[in-house]
């Protein structure tokens, strides 16, 4: 079967026919369902005013606090080129005419929880990825409700004659090629990738389409003449492994269709590994001192929230993001569990110091602590630390706690965030604005 333009068409006729042959021919592989709300933000605005979708229109955040990126936009806005995740400043340069709305979280929860409980309707296995997008192993349900391809089809006529929505559907035998197949078919219909096809379906796309690819893999990438998922799948996995380290050899594995994580379960909950904060900052910052305030903001919420899961660890990682949208990041394991928010923060700037010269300023920076254990265990002495002054700043930390549990967030501070309120007039415990650095992205752990 020559297929000419993969990323927009597949021809399911000749896929994967889900009967007796078939599913002998692929032993006993998983059928997964990928499913994605098209263009989600933007969508449920047009539902809820369709006149949006006369005119160009996207959903994005405020310039004014630096959070002016497109979230998402409707199909008009699409063919002026604007792209997600680019700044308005940019997509107004593209249509002077494009109309911002702002975004509405808590409708968009409740509208892609709608959606969900219509997937589970037909699998007790669906796990999210994000509001807009979820798994659902429909293996065991086949002999409940019959084929796949067909229940694919009617998931999506469901979602659109109940709550009012589009979405598209990939299905595979495992989650990354039934990811695959939800971006590769928008409006056409459920895609179907096999252990028959992928080679033709999957291979020629380009390697970033891969899940956990991004950008700076995709250019490590590139420096070895790897272009296309089917030449990751080629290239000898061990130098990918040497190179790369564990993310090279799994990246590997994906495009091979080598996936075999479960689709969680939808009672499942999995455990914490880890905790974190970041923030974009409402102005650019380019020396350490004036950085050091925004750190102790994001080392409270991060202690406070270590404190609420009954957790301690001793992995300290630092993510940060350069003015000119660079991402660097690293780590380091400390002597002893702790989930006090000084010492994070003194083991969070010594990392900053080391790792970043400030060549360029930074606009957002994050922390996270992982390593994870329950608290409560005991804590060895150490003769080179100061031991009451450890106790006296857990103290303090129970003491911000309790203060701000009864009088809220604002009513206790440290005195250096006053220097600029501006910069540091961020609840993120509550909050829990998360910008997360990509998955893959190479970190290393400093000494």
């Amino acid at each position: 079967m020559k297929i000419k333009n993969v990323s927009l068409y597949i021809e399911i006729s000749n896929a994967y026919k889900y009967n007796k042959t078939a599913v002998g021919s692929m032993g006993k592989d998983r059928t997964i369902f990928h499913i994605d709300i098209n263009h989600c933000y933007a969508q449920i605005e047009e539902m809820k005013f369709p006149e949006l979708r006369n005119v160009p229109m996207a959903v994005g955040g405020h310039e004014e606090t630096r959070h002016g990126i497109i979230l998402a936009k409707n199909d008009l806005a699409k063919k002026y080129g604007i792209k997600t995740g680019e700044s308005l400043r940019e997509a107004k340069q593209k249509c002077s005419d494009l109309l911002i709305i702002p975004p509405s979280y808590d409708d968009y929860i409740y509208y892609t929880s709608l959606v969900k409980e219509i997937y589970r309707r037909y699998s007790d296995h669906v796990e999210s990825f994000g509001l807009d997008e979820a798994w659902i192993d429909y293996t065991d349900s086949v002999s409940l409700f019959g084929d796949p391809l067909k229940m694919a089809v009617q998931i999506q006529k469901e979602v659109h004659d109940e709550i009012g929505l589009d979405v598209s559907v990939g299905l595979s035998w495992n989650k990354i090629f039934a990811k695959l197949g939800s971006d590769m078919k928008k409006k056409d219909g459920p895609a179907v990738i096999t252990r028959e096809n992928y080679r033709e379906t999957v291979w020629p796309l380009p390697a970033s389409d891969l899940l956990y690819v991004g950008p700076a893999t995709t250019r490590k990438l590139r420096q070895r003449g790897i272009y296309t998922i089917g030449e990751l799948a080629v290239y000898p996995r061990r130098f990918l492994k040497k190179a790369m380290g564990i993310p090279g050899e799994m990246i590997s594995v994906f495009a091979n269709g080598g996936d075999t994580s479960p689709v969680a379960e939808n009672f499942y909950r999995s455990p914490v590994k880890s905790v974190g904060n970041s923030m974009t900052m409402v102005h650019d910052v380019d020396n350490l001192e004036d950085l050091r305030p925004v750190y102790y903001v994001l080392c409270e919420a991060v202690a406070s929230r270590m404190r609420d899961h009954g957790m301690e660890g001793d992995v300290i990682s630092i993510s940060l993001r350069s003015s000119g949208l660079d991402w660097y990041g690293c780590e380091r394991k400390i002597d002893q569990k702790t989930d006090v928010s000084m010492v994070i923060l003194h083991t969070a700037m010594r990392l900053v110091e080391e790792l970043y010269d400030f060549e360029k300023p930074l606009r957002a920076v994050g922390v996270s602590v992982s390593g994870l254990r329950p608290s409560g265990s005991h804590r060895q002495l150490n003769l080179f630390e100061d031991e009451a002054a450890y106790e006296k700043a857990r103290m303090t930390d129970l003491v911000m706690d309790e203060i701000r549990e009864k009088y809220g967030y604002y009513a206790v501070q440290r005195a250096c965030t006053a220097v600029d309120r501006e910069l540091t007039a961020f609840n993120v415990k509550d909050e829990h604005t998360v910008h997360p650095v990509g998955y893959f992205q190479g970190r290393k752990m400093m000494p």
